[in-house]
């Protein structure tokens, strides 16, 4: 499927930081149906009148009567009582994103947005922030963002990504429990319809951003009489055969797509005085910057972080992040002007030195291998990196390379097949330049909903749209909808 840095991980499907470990405070449980006892939040600068609870939920939906786990919940209440249009829920990006602290995040401009009309919601998928986690123990150098990535080798060599995806699943097996194998997308929607009927809503309006977008859609299969106002914002292909090695698989093509954006501002005059202008013109910025990964490749260059040096792949995905957002742009930048020079030592964001913490690793790498079979054969994926590499060299084969998932249990259940059989009552918005999400992904999502759909395409590069990335007119074609439930007669364009 994330704004979201370091929760792009294995499948850059959203862009926010990666939720710390969070605890709800003083917030009793409920199941389905019952009253959630609100208390407050237990997390980094909550929204004033934010709440927290914990809803209880079957840890295997096919067993309802058995174990039990919980799941953190969160609320702002809706200020206009008078006007009150009912409850909105936030669904995070990731795999791995907590809602809760998205909430935190976004909570304020919504409420501004939507004039306190809906009671905001959201909860932590299983794994994340305060709902029930699981451990597969990885060790540290398994859990840093370049190496839960397969980038292959300089030479395009992926022996150490079948070694590494290999330990990983089996250490998944080993230690993850039944906690880890029930984090899946499916029951991401029945969690939410759980929540949904503790709140005491007959309909839901939704928010997906990323990942969220395939969460929503799949709940609004599941719940099609469930949905009342839906917003699926960076969409990617819901195709029930691939799912996330779909995902993927767009990662190349998002990256070319996005790429002349950073090179026309990498170019423009006005960088000379910042001292990050990359070159006189723009195309020849991506030659630039792509030399200067396979010169890395061969010489790596000390960094910030004893022991983490600038290679050729953390450069690559400090690349891919810096995609997600303009605002990301003279980080990039100021990266590559160094690692050309001598007079400065590379500065490393932390999303580049640090590892996830073991449950965040968990649960990314957990939730896309639940979710469908992955391939299994090395010589296919040797194949296919290979010609990934030449076809999109921004991304040097990665987007094709083996995960974990090949070496994972085959899952439990079927994805859901999306459909263009319920209510028309979705909206989406996608940008013409998604480095993780691209535009054609997002036509294969459109495609699949048929008329039950309208797509809001934005002029504007970047992930994620509304509030975001977005232009006045894309976010004015969400508030609208939002808040009046009027959607454009047909797909329609911001420029």
């Amino acid at each position: 499927m994330t704004t979201y840095g370091r929760t792009a991980l294995l499948l850059a499907l959203s862009s926010a930081a990666v939720a710390a470990s969070l605890t709800v405070a003083r917030a009793d449980t409920a199941g389905a149906g019952g009253s959630l006892a609100w208390g407050d939040c237990a997390i980094p600068e909550p929204v004033p009148g934010q709440q927290c609870a914990t809803l209880s939920v079957p840890l295997d939906y096919s067993d309802p009567g058995g174990r039990r786990i919980g799941i953190a919940v969160s609320r702002i209440r809706g200020d206009r009582s008078e006007e009150r249009r009912g409850t909105l829920a936030v669904i995070p990006g990731g795999p791995g994103s907590s809602g809760v602290r998205r909430l935190a995040s976004k909570g304020a401009a919504l409420r501004g947005e939507l004039g306190g009309a809906y009671d905001l919601v959201a909860m932590d998928p299983r794994g994340v922030g305060g709902s029930a986690k699981a451990n597969c123990r990885l060790d540290e150098g398994d859990r840093r963002l370049v190496t839960l990535r397969s980038w292959p080798d300089a030479d395009g060599g992926i022996d150490e990504n079948v070694a590494r995806s290999r330990r990983t699943a089996e250490a998944c097996a080993r230690n993850g429990g039944e906690v880890l194998a029930s984090m899946t997308t499916a029951n991401q929607a029945r969690d939410l319809d759980r929540f949904r009927q503790a709140l005491g809503e007959e309909k839901l309006s939704a928010w997906g951003v990323s990942y969220g977008t395939y969460v929503g859609a799949v709940y609004a299969q599941k719940f099609p009489h469930r949905t009342d106002r839906w917003v699926l914002d960076s969409s990617s292909d819901p195709d029930p055969e691939r799912v996330a090695r779909g995902w993927l698989g767009f990662l190349g093509p998002g990256a070319e797509d996005r790429f002349p954006d950073f090179a026309e501002w990498a170019a423009h005059p006005d960088r000379t005085k910042q001292g990050l202008r990359l070159a006189e013109r723009p195309e020849d910025v991506r030659p630039l910057v792509i030399a200067l990964a396979e010169r890395l490749d061969r010489e790596p260059k000390e960094s910030s972080k004893p022991g983490v040096p600038l290679t050729g792949n953390v450069l690559r995905q400090a690349l891919q992040n810096a995609l997600y957002s303009d605002a990301a742009f003279p980080g990039f930048a100021r990266l590559v002007v160094d690692a050309l020079g001598r007079a400065r030592t590379p500065v490393l964001p932390r999303e580049l030195t640090d590892a996830l913490s073991e449950e965040d690793a968990a649960v990314m790498v957990g939730v896309i291998c639940n979710d469908v079979r992955w391939p299994r054969s090395v010589p296919a994926h040797r194949r296919a990196v290979a010609e990934d590499r030449v076809r999109h060299p921004l991304t040097a084969g990665f987007p094709a390379n083996i995960t974990p998932c090949s070496f994972w249990k085959a899952p439990a259940e079927k994805p859901t097949r999306i459909t263009d059989r319920g209510p028309s009552d979705i909206l989406m918005i996608q940008s013409l330049r998604d480095p993780s999400t691209p535009y054609a992904a997002g036509l294969k999502m459109r495609a699949a909903l048929g008329d039950r759909a309208r797509l809001v395409a934005v002029d504007q590069g970047g992930h994620g749209m509304y509030l975001g990335n977005g232009n006045a007119c894309g976010d004015r074609a969400v508030t609208t909808f939002l808040r009046t439930g009027v959607r454009p007669a047909s797909d329609t364009y911001c420029g």
